[in-house]
């Protein structure tokens, strides 16, 4: 079996570490903003490039957390990705704002900048670039219209923790970034969590007491806030995990390599526009023949998945605010795109094997 992301070897690389420092966390007693998620957000702030890095208990919640400490409210509009998980536009929508998808670029899979304009309005406050799959997103593009337009970007970095632009890491380079930690990405947790960075200090404020229930100081509650801290446990995880975050991303893009030349006259393999270092959260190839290709694959007991096989736009939950919109490029993407397993410990023989399988299906 070759699964998606092996887990379970890169513990064992790990486990005298970690198991030694969860063990100390364990008799240190401090479960709740401890040490290691204050020493977490510490590292984390260098290694990005940013003033402000706070932890939070998800992906999820950082993109939420951002939006109300960037004063997006009932009412606005933010432009995003259709091609993205529903966390993206979720978290528009619990601020009572609503998501305005525009088309993707045919190669990258991230927003196309030059449909962003057109999709500006009087309530447009802000944007929601994605780094999908760990390739960055045009980021000089989209903050030239931002500054023309006044416009708030929130960048969507849960696939490109690691992932830079002319030295400059996703998360650092709009007003607000937003890290998940689930445990598939590619520094994860072994639970949920999560991470907002800004350079922003009025911003930086507001999420300190939006993640803990409107206090700054214990028992004064200044707003209504939630309940929404990492914990200490996987503080202690994810501060072992950075220490390597840029071996497991060489890792990855060692294997994403390995794969394109071997599979490039197969399909069509994931697109570096250069512009940036993509970390390959996910490995996503177009085929028109993608479902032989999976079905062949699962037969042999080599996992596969489609990330995305039906777009925000085109969901139930929406269906009565986007159901008439179309977004043909993201639409042709989500009907012919797959992903194929990668992770750091990936071996070239594993991946001779899966492309062997995919060439025999073709």
């Amino acid at each position: 079996m070759i699964p998606m992301v092996d887990l379970k070897t890169q513990y064992h690389n790990l486990k005298d570490e970690i198991d030694q420092a969860i063990l100390e966390a364990l008799g240190n007693t401090q479960f709740i903003l401890g040490p290691n998620v204050q020493s977490f957000e510490k590292e984390t702030a260098a290694y990005l490039g940013v003033k402000h890095a706070i932890a939070c208990a998800s992906g999820t919640d950082a993109l939420h957390l951002a939006l109300r400490a960037a004063g997006i409210k009932a009412g606005d509009e933010v432009i995003t990705t259709s091609f993205t998980f529903i966390a993206t536009a979720e978290a528009i929508e619990y601020v009572g704002a609503k998501s305005v998808f525009v088309d993707i670029d045919p190669k990258t899979f991230n927003i196309d900048p030059a449909l962003i304009e057109a999709a500006i309005t009087d309530k447009t406050t802000a944007i929601i670039p994605v780094h999908l799959f760990g390739q960055p997103a045009d980021m000089d593009s989209i903050m030239a219209i931002a500054k023309k337009h006044n416009l708030k970007v929130i960048e969507d970095c849960a696939q490109s923790f690691g992932a830079d632009i002319n030295a400059n890491m996703t998360s650092s380079i709009g007003d607000v970034g937003c890290h998940s930690f689930f445990p598939s990405k590619n520094l994860g947790c072994y639970g949920d969590g999560g991470l907002i960075t800004t350079n922003d200090d009025a911003i930086a404020e507001q999420l300190l007491m939006l993640r803990n229930h409107g206090s700054k100081l214990r028992y004064h509650h200044d707003i209504i806030g939630y309940n929404s801290r990492l914990d200490e446990l996987q503080a202690v995880i994810l501060r072992i995990k950075l220490k390597r975050i840029q071996e497991f991303n060489a890792g990855r893009r060692r294997a994403a390599h390995y794969y394109s030349e071997s599979l490039k006259d197969l399909l069509t393999p994931p697109f570096e526009d250069g512009i940036g270092t993509h970390v390959y959260h996910q490995y996503t190839a177009l085929s028109s023949q993608r479902d032989n290709i999976m079905q062949a694959l699962t037969a042999k007991n080599i996992a596969c998945a489609v990330y995305y096989p039906i777009p925000l736009h085109q969901q139930k939950v929406f269906a009565d605010q986007y159901g008439k919109i179309t977004l043909p490029v993201t639409e042709k993407v989500a009907s012919e795109c797959f992903s194929l397993p990668i992770f750091p410990e990936l071996t070239t023989a594993q991946i001779d094997r899966i492309v062997e399988v995919i060439r025999s299906a073709v």
